[in-house]
Parts: C-alpha cells; structure tokens; sequence
C-alpha cells in the first residue's frame, strides 16, 4: 500500500503557522549516505542538549519520544546530558554562522527529528547530512586519544557525537 502524505501544522514558540509534509514512512527511507546510530527519542532519553529541545514541540512528535526524554523546560542543564557536560554552541552563534536554515530554526537536531518522521526536502537535506558527516572526524579522535570502551574519556566531544545521533557510547 502506497505511503499517504501527511499535513503537518506547527505552532510552538519558535514557529507560527509553519506547514510541511510527511511524504515517507516514519524512520524509512533515508539517503544512503546519512546512517545516524541513534533515533530521535533514543536521543532524548540518553539526555542531549541540557534537555532544552523540543520542550514545546510534544505536540508534533510522536508522544512516545517524550515518555523517558531527559528535558528541562526552563534552562538549559548540563547534568541532564548524558555525560554530564555542556557540548552545545549556542542559538545565536548557530544563526551567526549561518547554520540555522528559516524552516528548522532550533537546527539540526530539529531537522533531523522531522526527516526521521518523513518530511523530505532535498537541497536541505543534503545541507545537513553534509553536516552530519562532518561531524564524525571527532570519533577518530576519541579512537586516537582514549583507551577503547573509556567512556569518561573526552565527555564534552562524547557529548558532541550524541547531539549528532552518533553513539559515542561505543567507541
């Protein structure tokens, strides 16, 4: 049975009115060359962000992704992130760098929730997915620098792979 496209209407503090379509099943897919290690609600279980993300965003995700989310809706807090330490830039250097795009404006974790949920636009993808890729050089310093399975080593570049859905648990 042919997947049916899907209306999505946003409106939380950051978005007003803003509209897209889910045009691929939730979690199927992906570009082959973006292959995250870890979804969206696994991400906010394990604690990302200082669990400040999506906190007025439950009404366009799935519910189930908040049932065990780490978040803190009224700062940010470093002890919720998984290794305990703060490995995020903020908003505003996020826009002064340019890599905030009008249609995600919290970024890419954003981005990446409403691609796993099937919104597909392709110049933006490939713009993040770019990204993400670029990410993965801190793995090979995590290798290069750490005893293998010392997760204590390097938290705040640990921290950093998790807010890209890498595992940094595994290396």
């Amino acid at each position: 049975m042919p997947f049916k496209k899907k209306k999505i209407i946003v409106n939380d503090e950051m978005q007003k009115k803003y509209v897209y379509f889910l045009t691929e099943p939730v979690g199927k897919h992906f570009d082959p060359d973006f292959k995250p290690d870890l979804t969206p609600k696994q991400m906010l279980s394990l604690g990302v962000f200082g669990g400040r993300y999506l906190t007025d965003c439950k009404k366009e995700f799935p519910k189930e992704w908040f049932t065990r989310a780490k978040l803190s809706p009224h700062h940010h807090d470093k002890k919720i992130n998984y290794f305990g330490v703060d490995a995020s830039q903020s908003l505003s250097t996020w826009k002064k760098n340019g890599w905030i795009h009008p249609m995600d404006p919290r970024g890419w974790f954003q981005w990446y929730c409403r691609y796993y949920m099937g919104r597909r636009i392709p110049d933006e993808d490939a713009r993040q997915i770019k990204r993400w890729r670029m990410i993965q050089r801190h793995t090979a310093q995590i290798e290069k620098n750490c005893r293998a399975g010392d997760i204590f080593c390097r938290p705040r570049q640990r921290q950093a792979l998790l807010h890209w859905a890498y595992d940094s648990r595994k290396i």
